[in-house]
């Protein structure tokens, strides 16, 4: 769990605390773009507590979805010695656009956070290129994947499969068939 801040006071991170809790359950109950009202609300805080916490929508978002990140980077790591590069790359896409549409509203944010590196959804977008710059450069290496891809753009083309996913839901396999069609345009 997103740790609050050193040095805060008890009721301070109990607020901070409480203001993750239930904005991770109101982002997962009505998309990114919840309420910061009724976050702060249900938290039993004003909206100025809120703000002094979390200084706008992106770095509350950014909080909420740093431990999924955290799971993200974990399991890049781990696939870095599987012994088939291309499976381990695919693998950890996989995972992201299943993170991606654990919350109406995240792929969207997440794309529009790839070109603001000053955006506080930027700190989970830095360390998630370098994981997946290391997976994509085994796969090129192994011959698998073409030179000319970027993760900047693999990263951006996950997170459209998983906002069109979002805008189909009575279609569960639409992301799957999505990233098989676009890995098939990465083949070396």
């Amino acid at each position: 769990m997103t740790k609050p801040p050193a040095g805060m006071r008890a009721d301070a991170r109990r607020n901070h605390e409480r203001l993750i809790s239930e904005a991770r359950t109101a982002f997962a109950e009505f998309g990114a773009d919840a309420s910061l009202e009724d976050v702060a609300r249900r938290a039993g805080v004003g909206i100025g507590t809120l703000y002094r916490h979390f200084p706008n929508r992106q770095a509350l978002l950014s909080s909420v979805f740093s431990d999924a990140v955290s799971d993200l980077l974990d399991l890049s790591r781990e696939l870095l010695d599987d012994p088939q590069p291309c499976t381990a790359l695919v693998t950890w896409l996989r995972a992201i656009i299943t993170h991606a549409s654990e919350y109406r509203g995240l792929a969207r944010a997440l794309m529009a956070a790839s070109h603001d590196d000053a955006s506080e959804l930027a700190r989970c977008s830095g360390p998630m290129r370098e994981a997946g710059s290391a997976l994509l450069a085994r796969a090129q290496r192994a011959g698998a994947v073409r030179s000319d891809v970027s993760i900047g753009d693999l990263l951006q083309l996950t997170n459209a499969i998983a906002l069109a996913a979002e805008e189909t839901p009575d279609d569960p396999e639409l992301a799957d068939r999505l990233l098989t069609l676009t890995l098939r345009g990465l083949k070396a």
